[in-house]
């Protein structure tokens, strides 16, 4: 076999077992080895240097559904091979992945070995889509995975004036679906208006932070209850008017009344239970509420405890309502993001990402995200 031949050959195979092989068989490079026929024919076959590429994509599977707190042993590591782009197509590669409360529920509608569900910022690596060339940074709802083949259709690309000095990651959070959440639960399902006081529980979160700092910007009180002396310092570091520490106070009912005694307007919920209760019994009349999460249950194996007392709402005409942050788009979604976006580079809202390094770490920044162990929006970089 000419020499050149096999040094072809070996690179071939190479990049076979690369993970982004970049293409870089063509008819030029072909036929610059020696035996002119061999040369020929194989320059035919210069159409593969994009199909040829052969991708190993890392993902997170569901094991077994979770019994009370999810473990290690629920999850499995798999490696699949993409298949070749397609016209249309696009190769992406994750490079900050989301975890969120939410999936720890929502995981109840997969079936065991699907991929874990979530949003995650990626990279384009290959494309065959000229919406989308290579380079081009997007946010994709393509679960637990490493890289991915997409035609594009369910790809949005950052802000066009997203700057440069500012961390991609922040599209998973403050600029992002929890933002989104923070904003349209507070501005549109709780209509705050200025000089009401608004409660907020998990309220040092990607979620509860947010909403505190819009709270304030619309000229609110604001009352946040978190699970740590450091979570309690941030809030107060961030514009909270009162935060408090909810595992060391003697009594949920008295802080809550030294922290408003004349009650409070709005709660923004994302713990459900025995909290939620107790604030309920201390809302205002015509006091709204925006349900949001109730991570308190979400580990539950015996019944969930009681709701709030019936009189308490009727008697206050209070109005609960449940938040699903998708139920807002177009316009009003491209508005709230540009907003969000601005208030952070103006330094109106602060945020703080709890980051993990590594895919392989990613059951591991679920987990403790639902024992509270993050500051902020929990991140893996991949």
């Amino acid at each position: 076999m000419p020499p050149g031949l096999c040094r072809f050959l070996e690179r071939l195979e190479t990049g076979l077992e690369g993970r982004a092989w970049p293409g870089c068989i063509s008819g030029a490079s072909i036929a610059a080895c020696p035996g002119e026929a061999l040369a020929k024919e194989l320059a035919g076959l210069q159409h593969w240097d994009t199909s040829f590429r052969m991708v190993h994509a890392k993902t997170w599977t569901l094991k077994k559904h979770f019994v009370g707190h999810p473990t290690n042993s629920d999850f499995e590591l798999k490696t699949v091979e993409l298949a070749p782009l397609k016209n249309g197509e696009v190769l992406l590669e994750a490079l900050f992945l989301s975890v969120d409360p939410y999936m720890r529920i929502a995981s109840n509608r997969l079936k065991a070995g699907d991929v874990m569900m979530g949003e995650q910022v990626a990279r384009v690596v290959e494309s065959k889509n000229s919406a989308f060339p290579t380079g081009t940074i997007v946010l994709a709802h393509l679960g637990w995975t490493t890289h991915s083949i997409s035609d594009g259709k369910a790809l949005e690309k950052l802000l066009t004036d997203w700057p440069d000095t500012l961390p991609l990651s922040l599209a998973l959070g403050t600029v992002g679906m929890p933002g989104l959440t923070a904003y349209f639960g507070l501005l549109e399902i709780c209509g705050v208006k200025g000089g009401e006081t608004v409660m907020i529980n998990a309220a040092a979160g990607a979620v509860g932070s947010v909403v505190g700092q819009i709270a304030k910007l619309k000229g609110c009180k604001v009352v946040g209850a978190a699970g740590s002396d450091e979570k309690v310092a941030y809030l107060k570091k961030i514009g909270f008017d009162v935060a408090f520490n909810y595992k060391k106070v003697e009594s949920l009912e008295e802080a809550l009344k030294k922290a408003s005694p004349d009650g409070y307007d709005c709660y923004f919920d994302n713990v459900g239970g025995e909290f939620s209760n107790t604030v309920i019994s201390q809302m205002k009349k015509f006091g709204r509420i925006a349900i949001c999460g109730a991570i308190s249950t979400y580990n539950r194996t015996g019944p969930l405890p009681p709701g709030p007392a019936p009189e308490n709402i009727i008697y206050q005409q209070l109005r609960m309502e449940g938040l699903l942050v998708y139920a807002w788009q177009g316009e009003v979604r491209q508005k709230a993001l540009k907003d969000l976006l601005k208030w952070v580079l103006e330094g109106k809202i602060q945020y703080h990402e709890h980051i993990t390094e590594g895919f392989e770490n990613m059951p591991a920044a679920f987990m403790g995200l639902l024992k509270g162990e993050n500051l902020g929006k929990a991140i893996v970089k991949a």
